[in-house]
């Protein structure tokens, strides 16, 4: 794991995708089914795994994203 993403702590990674993605959040929603969130489509999946390569300074999975049914299981993938 990089440093960067060990210091990412779920209300961080909540107000990045607020500020970022522009996604209506609170730290409760991570468990919520991505469908489920309001105005959400895979452009913003697509968006926030770019925002989130970025971060934390590596490569991500895609597929692995793709599979991810709620944000609390793509934090997850993140800080592991």
């Amino acid at each position: 794991m990089s440093p960067l993403a060990a210091e990412l702590t779920r209300a961080g990674f909540v107000e990045l995708l607020r500020d970022e993605i522009g996604l209506d959040l609170e730290t409760a929603d991570l468990a919520r089914g991505l469908d489920e969130l309001p105005g959400w489509d895979s452009v913003q999946l697509l968006a926030i795994l770019v925002l989130l390569e970025k971060r934390v300074d590596r490569a991500l999975s895609l597929p692995d994203f793709l599979d991810a049914a709620d944000l609390e299981t793509i934090y997850e993938m993140v800080t592991r």
